[in-house]
Parts: C-alpha cells; sequence; structure tokens
C-alpha cells in the first residue's frame, strides 16, 4: 500500500469514508510532508504554491481534533483575501461532512458588521477570515480565543505584503500561549522565517515546491506602445482564443479603464480591484467564476485566493514590480494538468524591465505575428440569473435546478455554476435560454415561494 494515502493515516473511519467520497485519496506532496507532523500537535512552517492542497492539509488536521460538543472557538485561520477566505470556509465545510453540527464561519472586511455579530452570538466551531476584522471583533470582545488550539496563517507571504502585521500581531496578543500554530506560504523570506521564529514553538520546516508538478505554461512577452496596447491585447485574444482570461494591471484606474475599453470593444470584461463594495466584488466574480464573462482584469489584489480551477490564459498589461508578483499571477494558468497561456506587454519605455526576465523559457515574440480578426467580439457562454433568496431562506442548489428543470422546462446541460448566499442566489444559464429561464422563474416558485429575479448584466 502507497505511503501517500490518506488510509494510512491515524484519522476517524468516518473521515476517511468521506475523504474517499469527495475524491481525496491520494495525498499530494504537501500534504503527505506535512500532514503526519500537524496530526502530531506540531507547529508546521509549510512552503507550497497555490493548487497544492495546502487547505486540505491544514483542514484534516484541525477537524481531526475538532471537539464539536464544545461549542468554542478552537480554530483560526487568517488569510488576506475575503476570496481566499471565503473558498478556504468553503472547502473546509466538504471535509467536514463527515460530522455533524461543525459550524464555521467567514469574517471578512467589506460585508456588514451586523450580520457577523449575529452569527458569532450563536457560536462557533472553526473561522475563517481576515485579520483587519478579526481584530475589529477581538477588540468589540464579539469574538474570544480563550478555548483556541490551532491558528493557521494562509498565505502568510501575502499577508505581510498587504501590510497586516501590525494586525496579527495583535490578534496573537488575544491568543493562548499553549496552542499548535501552521503557517503556510509560497515563498520563504527572511521576515516570513523571523515572523515563524516569533509566532511558532520549534516549527518544523517542510518545503514540497520542488517536488510538485509544475504547471504547464508557455511565456510570451511582446513590445506594444503605450498608445496601442488595447490594440495588440484584442489581437492576443483573436489569436488565440482563450475560453478564460486574468489581464493584471498595476493600478485600480488602469484596471477599470482597460476593462471599458474592451467592452467598447464587444469583448465582455469586468474589473476587480479594491475600491468595489462586497457586493460588486462578489457579482464580479460570481460572472467570472461561472462562465458569464470571459475576461477579468484585475489588480493584484485578486492574485490569490480566486476560485478557478481552470484558467486558459494570463495576460500582463503591464511589467509586474517584482518577479514573485509575476510568479503569483501566471500561477493562476496551466493548472490540473492542462496548458496555460501567460502573456506580457511591456511599452517602449519598459525595454529595460521586460528584459531583465528573460530566460531561455521565455519567448520574446514579434507582435506582427499576431492576428487581427475583422469585427472580433468575445461573448460569455452563460449568463447570470440573480435569485433574492438564499442560504436565509432556505434555498439549496436543489431547489432551483428542480425549478429550472421542472416548470422553466431547461435541460440540466443548459444550467451551469450554482451559487447560493446568505440572502442571493446565483445561476448560471446558457445564453440562448436567459430569456426563457428567467421569464419562468420570475412568473413561478421556488419552494413554494416567489422570489425576486433578475438578470446579471
Amino acid at each position: 500500500m502507497s505511503s501517500t494515502k490518506f488510509s494510512n493515516l491515524n484519522l476517524p473511519k468516518e473521515m476517511l469514508h468521506n475523504l474517499n467520497e469527495i475524491g481525496y485519496t491520494e495525498m499530494t506532496p504537501i500534504q503527505a510532508e506535512s500532514l503526519p507532523l500537524i496530526l502530531d500537535g506540531k507547529d508546521v512552517i509549510a512552503q507550497a504554491k497555490t493548487g497544492s492542497g495546502k487547505t486540505a492539509a491544514f483542514g484534516i488536521g484541525l477537524l481531526n481534533k475538532l471537539n464539536v460538543k464544545k461549542f468554542r472557538v478552537q480554530s483560526l485561520i487568517l488569510c488576506p483575501t475575503r476570496e481566499l477566505a471565503d473558498q478556504v470556509a468553503k472547502e473546509l465545510r466538504v471535509l467536514a461532512r463527515y460530522t455533524h453540527n461543525v459550524k464555521i464561519l467567514t469574517l471578512c472586511g467589506g460585508a456588514a458588521f451586523g450580520p457577523q455579530l449575529g452569527s458569532l452570538r450563536h457560536g462557533a466551531h472553526i473561522i475563517v477570515g481576515t485579520p483587519g476584522r478579526i481584530l475589529k471583533h477581538l477588540n468589540k470582545e464579539t469574538l474570544n480565543l480563550e478555548n483556541l488550539e490551532t491558528l493557521v496563517f494562509d498565505e502568510a507571504d501575502r499577508m505581510l505584503d498587504m501590510g497586516f502585521i501590525e494586525e496579527i500581531e495583535q490578534v496573537l496578543e488575544y491568543a493562548p500561549n499553549k496552542r499548535q500554530t501552521l503557517l503556510f506560504s509560497a515563498t520563504y523570506t527572511d521576515e516570513i522565517l523571523g515572523i515563524s521564529a516569533k509566532i511558532q514553538n520549534d516549527a518544523i520546516s517542510v518545503k514540497t515546491v520542488s517536488t510538485e508538478s509544475v504547471n504547464k505554461i508557455v511565456e510570451r512577452f511582446y513590445e506594444a506602445p503605450n498608445d496601442d496596447k488595447l490594440e495588440t491585447l484584442v489581437k492576443i485574444f483573436s489569436t488565440y482564443k482563450p475560453e478564460n482570461i486574468i489581464v493584471f494591471t498595476n493600478t485600480k484606474i488602469e484596471a477599470k479603464e482597460v476593462a471599458e475599453a474592451l467592452q467598447k470593444r464587444k469583448i465582455d470584461a469586468l474589473a476587480i480591484h479594491g475600491d468595489l463594495e462586497q457586493y460588486e466584488r462578489n457579482d464580479v466574480l460570481v460572472q467570472f467564476a461561472n462562465k458569464s464573462c470571459p475576461v477579468l482584469v484585475a489588480t493584484d489584489v485578486a492574485a490569490r485566493g480566486l476560485d478557478i480551477k481552470e484558467l486558459s490564459m494570463v495576460v500582463n498589461y503591464d511589467i509586474p514590480h517584482t518577479e514573485e508578483t509575476y510568479t503569483h499571477r501566471i500561477g493562476r494558468t496551466g493548472r490540473a494538468g492542462k496548458e496555460g497561456i501567460a502573456i506580457t506587454l511591456y511599452g517602449e519605455y519598459e525595454i529595460q524591465n521586460a528584459l531583465d526576465y528573460k530566460n531561455e523559457k521565455r519567448i520574446f515574440a514579434e507582435t506582427d505575428t499576431l492576428k487581427s480578426t475583422q469585427g472580433f467580439e468575445m461573448k460569455p457562454q452563460f449568463v447570470t440569473l440573480v435569485i433574492e433568496g438564499g442560504k436565509k431562506d432556505k434555498v439549496r442548489a436543489g431547489d432551483l435546478l428542480g425549478a429550472l428543470t421542472g416548470d422553466a422546462g431547461l435541460k440540466g446541460s443548459s444550467i451551469g455554476k450554482i451559487d447560493i448566499y446568505e440572502r442571493q442566489s446565483y445561476v448560471a444559464i446558457e445564453r440562448k435560454f436567459i430569456g426563457e429561464a428567467h421569464k419562468k422563474l420570475q412568473n413561478g416558485k421556488i419552494k413554494g415561494k416567489k422570489f425576486s429575479v433578475w438578470i446579471l448584466e
């Protein structure tokens, strides 16, 4: 029997059964290296890239020692972004299916404080959140960490990049000294090692980056004058015909401007950056993830934590400020054994910066090799329906699927991803059926109730 099988770990049979049900049989390198240590109660500092299975590594560890009958916060996971926190909480809920009544809460900035307060009053076992909002709850004494047993820093390097060090230090003042601390980071900088020395106790270092399968990414660089960058970008889309793309810009203003310029060229694009309200961010991310929008123009705040399993292409509209940022950006593509494409554009004043990236792997190509297609457009495969009802209304994915395939008469193949939030639900519908689905749901009922339904465009 392989030593990388989950069944070789000292885990409850119910947990092993659930892991098998969700397709977790063989451990990834980071899981195989870190899980035995985590289960043994050791502090671990682990280096692993995004998509390596690190959430399951710490998730299985903290769930294994969770006492469900003890309705207190026993685990806290700190994440740099709301998107990553949502993604982590989602995966933890799947991992926790083997046992009943495990309550997992997300506490992130950008969301209303009141509803979080209400949820906390009812208690929780596991909290996932961003440092600023966690600290706010601690300061207001609406969150208590007296019973904390496991503290996890997910993407610690990114938290340091985003300036969360002061908040992290203040959060630690509320945490008991006797605890297990797990630190996961894509990079091992001196600053990361310094933080580890301060917050961990005899931490064992785990590095699996060299043993993980390398993303298959074709990296190309094109020189494009600043006044011709957008035209070059459209030619790239026309030449490669990617299904979905993230275009990275270095500023919020540019992200907005590029998205608007692409829309004028009949290329469906949305922008995401730090100035958006939470509901706006949700709308954008849902549409991109469910294939209702092919192009997402983003600043680096969106570089991590986006739950996009398959991404055809990443474009650096600007030269990234550091090689590390470049690596994080392009690491979104070429996953799950598929080949990805990473394109970087540079202006006439950025030539020297671009040459700093030159190596035997990266291809510096001429723009005249790109195709220009007359009347080129990019329209999404799906369009999103929004139902003004969610978890608070006991709406489930099965209810929506039933209403759409029953009363509305749609085939299951015409319905895409379904996302259910507290008060709203989002359903991706094949473009040609969106009008029909909207009309049927608007005039019909879900679970015997009428809900407001509208098209997100």
